[in-house]
């Protein structure tokens, strides 16, 4: 019997391919797993109407861990045309199932790790070197969203605040509109880990990146929450900074940063500037973390225009098995795996299309396996 069983995700397009990389470095390490495949995705959704059918959800109770590959995502009125023809006009919503099992399994921490490793001609200055904490359940894409706008859900708003009439003449069939709640204890838990980690690694500083200026009661509540766990920590500065200054100082000094702290959405808008600065979605991985159970995915979508081109570069994908080696306790393997990954970044002859090269994604795989 394997000493873990992971749920294995591979997705849309080329989520196959890169976890087919994965697995020629998994197996290489000796990594005693049993993988059980799990279907999600923009396929399932056409055939079924639900990109996270509920046998998915039950395979993933009993694993220990999860590793998912990429999906394909469109918008509302797009989803329900792609459906097989006897699932359509029947009122199913498509709604992200990364999103949704974050939400199902109450994966709170979003880990986005962004390093320059030296030798990657992609990196736009070297010794980068963030980790991203993302609030994974909550804020914008926490999903509560209306259109057209139900007139209780109106009528309570503008009983409750002044602003709110001057949209009673647009008409409700014309107003859409996406909440964006946050609550005092996701704050607290993702701004608590920013400082944990920052504790652990001996980090000078956790920098807050909000916009309370504007987002006066939700960017007030990160704010204030943050100082209050600061408290904790006297040998860790706190910084506080808005989104829109955030983005550009990352590229200004990028060096300057070591922890960011946001919540879901300035979350993904930082990691995916943080991603470019170190190469590309190529290089970024993540780690969806809950208190007893963890999913982790390269950041890339399922980029169908390259899907059985095997061209898609799988360090991102490699770098998300590490994360879950480590998550897993299984340190010595996952060391293994980013010395190996560094070593063929660094001595260059191993290169996919985005790097300036032509070697393809199963090629750097097995480079990679073979520098294990």
């Amino acid at each position: 019997m394997a000493k873990y069983r992971i749920a294995w995700l591979p997705g849309d397009g080329v989520g196959n391919e890169v976890m087919e990389a994965a697995r020629i470095v998994l197996d290489k390490i000796n990594f005693d797993a049993e993988y059980v495949h799990g279907d999600i995705g923009w396929e399932i959704w056409k055939t079924e109407g639900d990109a996270l059918p509920q046998r998915t959800i039950e395979m993933m109770k009993t694993c220990d861990a999860g590793l998912f590959g990429a999906i394909t995502s469109k918008p509302k009125e797009e989803a329900e045309k792609e459906l097989v023809p006897d699932l359509q006009d029947k009122g199913l919503v498509y709604f992200s199932p990364i999103v949704r099992m974050r939400q199902e399994f109450n994966l709170h921490t979003n880990l986005r790790p962004c390093k320059a490793y030296p030798g990657n001609p992609l990196n736009f200055k070297e010794g980068i070197d963030i980790a991203i904490f993302r609030e994974n359940t909550e804020g914008m894409y926490g999903g509560v969203e209306f259109f057209p706008l139900p007139q209780d859900v109106y009528d309570a708003l503008d009983r409750n605040h002044p602003k709110m009439k001057k949209f009673k003449d647009k008409g409700l069939e014309n107003i859409a509109m996406s909440t964006r709640i946050m609550t005092k204890q996701g704050c607290a838990s993702i701004i608590t880990q920013g400082f944990e980690y920052a504790k652990k690694f001996g980090k000078k500083a956790v920098t807050v990146v909000d916009k309370p200026n504007v987002l006066r009661e939700t960017g007030g509540l990160m704010i204030r929450t943050a100082r209050e766990i600061a408290k904790n920590y006297p040998g860790i500065e706190l910084w506080e900074t808005n989104i829109d200054a955030q983005c550009m100082w990352l590229v200004k000094n990028p060096q300057d940063y070591e922890i960011l702290v946001a919540e879901n959405m300035f979350g993904d808008i930082l990691s995916d500037l943080a991603a470019q600065l170190i190469g590309g979605l190529g290089f970024a991985c993540a780690g969806n973390i809950g208190d007893g159970f963890a999913v982790f995915e390269p950041t890339h979508g399922s980029a169908p225009k390259y899907f059985g081109q095997y061209k898609v570069n799988p360090i991102a994908t490699l770098l998300a098995a590490k994360m879950m080696l480590e998550w897993l306790g299984e340190l010595e393997k996952a060391e293994k795996i980013e010395s190996a990954i560094s070593a063929v970044i660094s001595e260059g002859t191993v290169r996919t299309y985005d790097m300036g090269g032509s070697n393809t994604t199963l090629e750097m795989a097995e480079a990679v396996a073979g520098k294990v």
